[in-house]
Parts: C-alpha cells; structure tokens; sequence
C-alpha cells in the first residue's frame, strides 16, 4: 500500500544576522530558506545574492530581467522558483523572471 506524502511546512525565518542588508528578504521552503537581496547594478541589470539562514554568502552576481516594468522603487517580494541562476520576484502581480548573466 502507497504511504501518503505529507508536505513539510516552511521554515520560518531565523533570526536576522545584523551584517544581512535590511532589504534583505527570507524565502521560506519546505523544511530549508534563504535570504535573497537585490540592488541595482549598471546597464539595467542588478545584483542579487542568496545568503544561507546564517546568512552566509551561497551566491551571488549579475541579473537580467525578462520584463524592463520591474521597478526597485516599488514593493516586491521573492517568490519560488529562486536560485542561483533564475530568481522570480512578485511585482503588483506579475512575476518577473531574473536570470543570472
């Protein structure tokens, strides 16, 4: 007989590591998360970095997004699917696709 799956719940966000960017936003998953980051680069691109719940350096670089509507100035929100190639971020609706260049 299949055993039933059960979902994990997210990780709540850990305490923030008072050297992370107050920007800095958790991204929960199931049973892990990491803090990402982003700020403006040069040629409409932007810097995004992943920390580790500790907040760690994982990754970070050069991000290109696929819609030129995103605006820094604006609330928005990391969302999944999130790494070190692709970031997606929640933007009034519209999920903009970031890929690393």
């Amino acid at each position: 007989m299949k055993q039933p799956h059960f979902t994990k719940l997210p990780l709540p966000a850990p305490e923030r590591e008072e050297h992370l960017p107050l920007h800095a936003q958790w991204l929960a998953g199931e049973g892990a998360g990491s803090w990402f980051s982003i700020v403006a680069a040069n040629d409409a691109r932007v810097e995004i970095t992943r920390f580790s719940p500790e907040g760690k350096v994982e990754c970070t670089g050069l991000f290109a997004c696929n819609n030129p509507t995103f605006n820094l100035n604006q609330p928005y929100e990391f969302t999944h699917l999130s790494h070190c190639k692709t970031v997606n971020i929640l933007q009034n609706g519209i999920i903009f696709i970031f890929e690393r260049v």
